[in-house]
């Protein structure tokens, strides 16, 4: 015998329309902090060249050449340390946003398994009994 409840299908796929339209807007809004990290990175290095280096190049006289090399090396340092730990900071965010949102809601099945991590010792203790 067959028990064919609409209202529990219903329900059912309710739930399901409804995880799925919430993880559809949070991969997007995932995506959306990742580019908005690339903004400012573009953003920080015109603003780090415009201000820091350019200035150099507009002066005039003597001091000029040990300005441009000091201005690169100040410009140089900034973007290269700032732009390269925000990088850092997107590979690391692209890197959690893949296993916590895509893999978590693909293929992780919490099955209520209790983790035994590997030991040495229990395999001898378990082969003495």
């Amino acid at each position: 015998e067959d028990d064919f409840d609409f209202a529990d299908i219903m329900i059912n796929q309710s739930i399901h329309t409804i995880e799925f339209c919430l993880n559809s807007i949070s991969n997007t809004a995932s995506y959306l902090r990742l580019w908005a990290l690339s903004l400012a990175h573009a953003q920080l290095s015109e603003v780090l060249w415009t201000m820091i280096f350019l200035p150099t190049l507009k002066m005039s006289g003597a001091t000029q050449p040990v300005a441009i090399m000091c201005g690169f090396s100040v410009w140089f340092s900034l973007t290269f340390g700032i732009l390269i730990g925000m990088e850092g900071l997107s590979a690391f965010l692209h890197a959690l946003r893949l296993h916590w949102v895509e893999f978590n809601n693909k293929f992780y099945d919490g099955t209520g398994v209790k983790f035994e991590p590997f030991s040495f010792k229990a395999i001898l203790d378990e082969a003495e009994e």
